[in-house]
């Protein structure tokens, strides 16, 4: 835990002396696509003393992290991109993994980060530092990095999970693969092959392998709606086009409109009328979706079983010509009973029967930023002993404007608490670094050390922001509660999503009153001693103007 001495560590809080200087004025903590927005809006604020502090060897975040066969990206490639680094080249409609990856290289040596960032260097623990008002940043393998300002660019997918929830997994003699950690060295050609999970990894993987292996097994517990997407090359004559100023741009915001009026009628239309219209819209969504796996697989059986019974948001969606075509295949099988335990040679099932497998692909998912459990206690220890996990346990994921919280002051976080607004990734965390920046602006321009949000303004916005997710949350725990979803936490809550609309969202962000937040400034001041007449140094803090 942070701050604590029971492993022969001393607090850098109760060891650092008042009022030294924090090693940078703003650290920023992952090199994702967030962190790359968070370090471009910092320079073009005229700040340069901030670190990037990433945990792998380069940037991207999960694209740098994921490289396993048939990865690339699930929306339209111009909407999966910043706004100040449009890209006219992309090489597909919906661009390979290696080619995101890339990008976000590219953009993150235009902008000159590097310099700013380092690398294989992870944070265990955040602990606020009151007396100088700083973060004490605690490294994994020790060490601490202090900073006066935190952004948290930790992403939405914050790490794999380990463990797949099958007893049994280090009985496994065989290769195992996970989609965040692919070994390429390894042949499959000619291999038994199994694959645990039908998300979207599993959705690009198995059409990819399927022509190198002998068998492949898809192992489902829930099926999941996967739509046809074609996926063309991009002419050079189209290419050309999209050089054309302002063209990009238009294009992905006449899209965004678009979803920005369906998540609008559906926040705030009255519930006696969202409910019938939610449970119409699902049912024939359904029956469309049957109509579909009739067209593209043969047998029943396996129609049967990759048919959903929940409405098409109520999971994460997938997009992929290759996938259902695969169970075409003489040597791909679906396999829909459950999974008993991991064995020796593979896998055996809760009817009994045993299943040999050369490689095991567990596709079983990530822990993610809206699941309470994913904050330990001590990850994040704010004012007076707040502990993020415990709060967050006790009191439900909150967060003003999704990126602030009255007892972290001095720390914003790009993907927090309802803070999805349905648009692609980069557009939501330029938003939420806006916030972050415009803050961290504000504070410089007073001078102050001390920046947070007020408690009766949080209070407040979370009413609001709660109300308006009353269909979201009818949708995901009530019509659709039968099925396992992350859009769904574990306290029935919605939190992966916000209900107010993606230009409601973004206005909030770079135009939120200052006044909202307490800014302070931390002055020494000089006291004569009682005894000896000797001067000693102390801190005060003195709330800044406008």
């Amino acid at each position: 835990m942070v701050g604590s001495t029971a492993n022969g560590k001393t607090s850098a809080a109760k060891t650092a002396t008042a009022n030294s200087r924090p090693d940078h004025e703003v650290a920023v903590i992952g090199a994702g696509p967030g962190g790359i927005a968070a370090g471009v809006k910092l320079k073009k604020a005229g700040v340069t003393d901030f670190v990037i502090i990433e945990r792998a060897d380069e940037v991207g975040g999960s694209w740098n992290e994921n490289h396993y066969p048939g990865l690339e990206v699930d929306i339209p490639s111009i909407a999966y991109q910043y706004s100040f680094a449009r890209n006219p080249n992309w090489s597909r409609l919906f661009a390979p993994g290696a080619e995101v990856k890339q990008y976000h290289i590219d953009v993150a040596r235009r902008f000159g980060l590097y310099p700013h960032i380092r690398f294989n260097t992870a944070v265990a623990g955040e602990e606020w530092d009151e007396t100088n008002h700083r973060w004490n940043l605690h490294l994994e393998g020790g060490g601490v990095i202090t900073a006066r300002f935190v952004v948290s660019a930790v992403g939405a997918f914050i790490s794999p999970k380990q463990d797949p929830g099958i007893p049994g997994l280090p009985d496994y003699q065989g290769k195992l693969q996970r989609p965040s950690d692919w070994d390429h060295e390894y042949d499959l050609t000619g291999k038994r092959v199994a694959i645990i999970g039908t998300g979207a990894s599993s959705v690009q993987i198995t059409p990819s392998i399927a022509g190198q292996v002998a068998t492949l097994s898809v192992f489902q517990r829930t099926p999941v709606w996967c739509i046809p997407k074609p996926n063309p090359k991009i002419p050079a004559a189209v290419k050309a086009v999209l050089h054309t100023p302002g063209l990009q741009a238009a294009t992905h915001g006449a899209v965004l409109v678009v979803i920005d009026g369906l998540l609008r009628v559906m926040s705030n239309a009255p519930m006696a009328v969202v409910r019938p219209t939610m449970r119409t819209v699902d049912a024939a969504a359904i029956r469309g979706y049957k109509g579909l796996l009739r067209l593209m697989v043969k047998d029943p059986q396996t129609r049967a079983g990759l048919t959903p019974n929940y409405g098409p948001i109520a999971k994460r969606p997938t997009a992929n010509t290759g996938y259902l075509l695969s169970f075409n295949r003489d040597n791909v099988e679906l396999v829909t009973t459950p999974i008993e335990r991991f064995t020796e040679q593979g896998l055996r099932t809760t009817d009994g029967e045993e299943h040999a497998f050369d490689m095991i692909v567990l596709a079983t998912g990530y822990n993610v930023f809206s699941d309470p459990e994913t904050y330990t206690p001590g990850m994040v220890v704010g004012r007076e002993g707040l502990d993020l996990g415990k709060f967050y346990t006790e009191h439900g994921l909150q967060a003003y404007e999704s990126v602030s919280l009255p007892s972290l002051p001095n720390r914003w976080t790009l993907v927090g608490p309802y803070s999805w607004s349905g648009s692609g990734w980069h557009a939501f965390v330029e938003m939420t670094a806006d916030h972050a920046v415009r803050a961290i602006s504000e504070a410089r321009r007073r001078g102050a050390t001390f920046v947070a949000i007020r408690q009766d303004v949080q209070d407040e916005y979370h009413r609001k922001i709660y109300a308006h997710g009353e269909a979201m949350r009818f949708y995901l725990a009530e019509l659709n509660a039968h099925v396992p979803t992350y859009y769904r936490n574990s306290q029935g809550d919605s939190t992966y999503i916000r209900p107010s609309g993606f230009f409601r969202a973004r206005r909030g962000h770079r135009r939120f009153p200052f006044s909202d937040y307490q800014f302070e400034v931390l002055r020494p001041v000089i006291a004569k001693a009682k005894t000896n007449g000797s001067k000693t140094k102390s801190t005060r803090r003195a709330r800044t103007g406008a």
